[in-house]
């Protein structure tokens, strides 16, 4: 079998050749908001809309090609999930409009007084749904994180959970800072109590596999674009609550999920260009992945593809991600957020939440824009993480996220850069 390389997949994405208008090829540190797309995607989703493009449930040929295109979608990312069914998919504009709509319906069903957990380690997306609930006399409470570390003490939970809880909020991982929550440990707590989890998997699919049956939780949101596909949201449910729920829609559409949650014509060439994406990741598992075969026993086909697909990825972040990870912390006046610890690396994505005492995020940010280089500086929409840890007056954090089809070479140039911006501040 090859070895996983960075560059066997780089000519896959055709943006990853582009230069900046200075003729500087252009490294992209900015996945965490959005990763590349790949060519394959961008080719589905132009022979969607040349051969296929329709509404759907018609005879005519266009139309069936519609309604084919939909289908393979929900397979996709059931496989991409382990879903047990592709009707437990449900797709929309993003994540947090998916959020929004499901924290809407539920309010339905609970009483003022009930209870529902957020954390402060979360994206926005994942809090102000549920805070939104407080309107209708629904109490919101907080699970902190440790500051030292950005991590969520399960034993805070303990104390916060109650009778009265109907659901903890909680991410898979930090977009902030790359903390990987401990889920199948959130899951049996809560469901201890009768609660429900729904988490935010935005940040935590395009670096580990997802097994939403081994993690046990009840609702999972994400989305494509994170993981080289177009901008596509995704929410997953069980499919006897989703079913059960009373969703907002419009009366002439579906009782039955998927349907009733699917509000309006969807993003059709959007959901070719994802399954495109699931195919790429399949691939990537069916030619780099055989050492990870034996973690997946319980899997066949393009369900363990995808699984072992996602733990090559996941293999080459975390070693090149140790190695970002010693060059910042030996730069003089960085500060680095998050687990450190080279034994703790699975706790956490590969993604660096820096800054200098002395120079702002977001000048660093536009240095390195100068340079080519793509990085986002501020609070990223995770707007408690960064009033936790003092810096909401500040300017936040400068966010440095690696993903596949980053080198060694780029992060030897960015960490040339700060190296020598460290000495401004001598």
């Amino acid at each position: 079998m090859p070895t996983f390389d960075p560059a066997h997949i780089r000519p896959l994405f055709p943006a990853l050749a582009e230069c900046d208008e200075h003729g500087q090829p252009l490294i992209f540190f900015d996945g965490p908001g959005g990763t590349q797309v790949l060519q394959s995607v961008i080719d589905a989703m132009s022979d969607y809309l040349v051969r296929r493009n329709a509404n759907v449930h018609a005879p005519f040929l266009t139309s069936r090609r519609t309604d084919e295109t939909l289908a393979a979608a929900h397979q996709a990312l059931a496989d991409f999930l382990n879903a047990p069914s592709p009707d437990e998919i449900v797709f929309g504009p993003n994540m947090t409009t998916l959020t929004f709509a499901l924290s809407r319906a539920l309010g339905r069903l609970w009483q003022p007084g009930d209870e529902v957990i957020v954390t402060r380690l979360d994206h926005d997306a994942n809090v102000a749904p549920w805070l939104a609930l407080q309107e209708q006399g629904i109490v919101v409470r907080w699970w902190d994180f440790d500051p030292t570390d950005c991590t969520l003490p399960l034993a805070q939970l303990d104390e916060l959970l109650s009778p009265r809880t109907r659901l903890v909020a909680v991410s898979g991982a930090s977009n902030a800072v790359g903390t990987v929550n401990p889920i199948p440990a959130v899951v049996e707590r809560a469901h201890a109590v009768g609660a429900w989890v729904f988490v935010d998997a935005v940040h935590l699919a395009p670096h580990f596999p997802i097994d939403v049956q081994a993690l046990g939780c009840d609702f999972l949101a994400c989305s494509a674009y994170k993981f080289y596909g177009p901008h596509v949201g995704v929410l997953w449910g069980r499919y006897e609550l989703l079913d059960r729920i009373p969703a907002y829609k419009v009366r002439p559409a579906e009782d039955h999920p998927p349907g009733k949650w699917m509000t309006g014509t969807q993003n059709h060439e959007g959901l070719a260009g994802t399954t495109a994406a699931i195919a790429y990741l399949a691939w990537l598992g069916e030619t780099y992945g055989h050492d990870y075969v034996k973690q997946f026993p319980h899997l066949r086909g393009r369900r363990l593809a995808l699984k072992t697909g996602l733990a090559v990825i996941c293999a080459y972040e975390r070693e090149l991600f140790r190695y970002l990870l010693e060059g910042l912390q030996a730069i003089p006046g960085l500060t680095l957020y998050g687990i450190t610890e080279p034994t703790r690396l699975h706790e956490r994505a590969p993604t660096a939440a820096i800054r200098f005492a002395h120079l702002s995020p977001q000048e660093v940010s536009a240095r390195l824009a100068a340079h080519g280089i793509a990085a986002y500086a501020g609070h990223f929409y995770a707007v408690h993480v960064i009033e936790r840890l003092g810096l909401s007056e500040r300017g936040g954090v400068l966010r440095v996220g690696l993903s596949h089809y980053n080198t060694r070479h780029e992060v030897d140039r960015l960490l040339e850069l700060l190296e020598d911006w460290s000495f401004d501040m001598a």
